[in-house]
């Protein structure tokens, strides 16, 4: 017992746990924003590389319309319904049944 109270009395020991306990709870980095800022972390990392591959694949798309006319001809057909003058083109419409 009183090797316990001649531990408590120690004031290095006092200074250490006060410390601990300032920088753990109540300072303004303590642990509980620390953890708050690693999940936002996380998460701005996540969508930093959905939006990397999202530009790369536009930038892919964008090129391949400037060099291939093959693929200006499918987006015009596709996407603006154009045709040539000597066909005609059929636009089907599916309905979606709900039940």
């Amino acid at each position: 017992m009183e090797r316990f109270l001649s531990a408590v009395r120690n004031k290095y020991l006092i200074a250490v746990v006060a410390f601990s306990v300032w920088m753990l709870f109540f300072d303004r980095h303590d642990v509980a924003t620390q953890y708050d800022y690693y999940s936002q972390l996380k998460g701005l990392q996540a969508e930093r590389a959905f939006y990397t591959t999202e530009i790369e694949r536009i930038t892919k798309a964008i090129h391949d319309l400037n060099t291939n006319p093959q693929e200006q001809q499918r987006v015009a057909r596709e996407r603006y319904q154009m045709k040539k003058d000597n066909e005609d083109v059929f636009v089907i419409v599916e309905e979606v049944v709900s039940q």
